[in-house]
């Protein structure tokens, strides 16, 4: 019973991360696979704010928390960081809400 928990368990977490770091990428938010669970880490360098301004922006204009990456160190500046420790529906909605603020930026790279 445990290993057939632990198997789900694990097709799941895969299936959202997954999700989510093509997400970013297709909507132009460099993305790569990280080893840690949970948290995906995409540039928004394309952007032209800096985490924070990004961060800030976002949960205000679309109701979507990030972590700004500069939370974790210099080198995080121009990213930031996003769980996917939820329910697609929810990751799907938040995509959305993620892809109608960066269209709204006017970026050139859009």
């Amino acid at each position: 019973m445990h290993i057939n928990w632990l198997i789900n368990y694990t097709y799941l977490r895969c299936r959202r991360r997954n999700y989510i770091v093509q997400s970013f990428n297709e909507i132009g938010l460099t993305c790569h696979i990280l080893g840690g669970d949970f948290y995906a880490f995409p540039s928004i360098d394309s952007t032209g704010l800096s985490s924070e301004q990004f961060a800030e922006r976002l949960l205000i204009e679309e109701g979507v928390a990030v972590v700004p990456g500069n939370d974790f160190g210099e080198s995080g500046q121009g990213h930031i960081r996003c769980s996917y420790a939820t329910s697609l529906e929810q990751l799907q909605e938040a995509v959305e809400r993620i892809k109608r603020f960066i269209e709204k930026l006017d970026c050139k790279t859009f």
